[in-house]
């Protein structure tokens, strides 16, 4: 199981995540969120960690030009699209794309699976915020929706320390995708960082394992 660490504002942060195991360190372009970071200042920070984890940087409904430039400033690895893009909108990005669905009653498996992207996200989100909210969807109801994916899917919405394991028995993931769960107060918190890490390591162990070990019953 992969883990994508998002909502990065800082070189500490993201080395720390680096240095902890994580697949892909998330960068967002959006400035309605609290977590929107500068284009500079996240090339920066894309240069000095180099390349232990793949470097994804979010957008919501930006103009692809402008995703497309931003990428190439940051040597994203690739562009996560959060919005309301079509395939269409996807065929102009330049980088690989990871296209996050928010979750909903009804959502068709069939219709994500005509999505030209490298990767699923499925999120929460409402209609005023599209993603992270800290908190997790019906995870039950959407089990079996999300099961029918062909593509290899994320798992976001409200991922912490406590539930991780939960959520990969939910749903057996490709990865997941946290950044309420690595924070204190709003803020990136390394301490978090290294413990969601940890975790995410244990539960890769010990998943492999012919029976679950009996404190991991859940």
């Amino acid at each position: 199981m992969k883990a994508k660490l998002c909502g990065m504002r800082s070189l500490e942060a993201a080395q720390a995540a680096v240095d902890a195991g994580a697949d892909y360190v998330g960068f967002i372009f959006y400035p309605p969120s609290r977590r929107n970071i500068s284009p500079g200042k996240a090339a920066a920070i894309c240069s000095a960690i180099g390349y232990k984890a793949r470097k994804v940087g979010v957008f919501v409904n930006e103009e692809p030009y402008r995703v497309n430039t931003i990428a190439e400033l940051c040597n994203l690895d690739l562009v996560q699209l959060h919005g309301d893009e079509d395939a269409n909108y996807i065929s102009q990005i330049k980088k690989p794309v990871i296209k996050a669905i928010r979750y909903h009653a009804g959502l068709s498996y069939r219709e994500i699976d005509k999505l030209p992207a490298e990767l699923i996200l499925i999120d929460a989100g409402t209609s005023e915020q599209v993603g992270g909210t800290g908190q997790p969807f019906n995870w039950r109801e959407a089990a079996e929706v999300i099961g029918h994916i062909k593509h290899s899917v994320m798992i976001a919405g409200g991922i912490n320390q406590e539930n991780l394991l939960t959520a990969w028995r939910t749903f057996r993931p490709y990865g997941v995708d946290t950044a309420s769960g690595i924070e204190t107060d709003g803020e990136q918190d390394v301490a978090k960082i290294k413990a969601f890490m940890s975790e995410v390591k244990r539960v890769n162990e010990w998943r492999t394992l012919p029976k679950f070990p009996e404190e991991m019953v859940i």
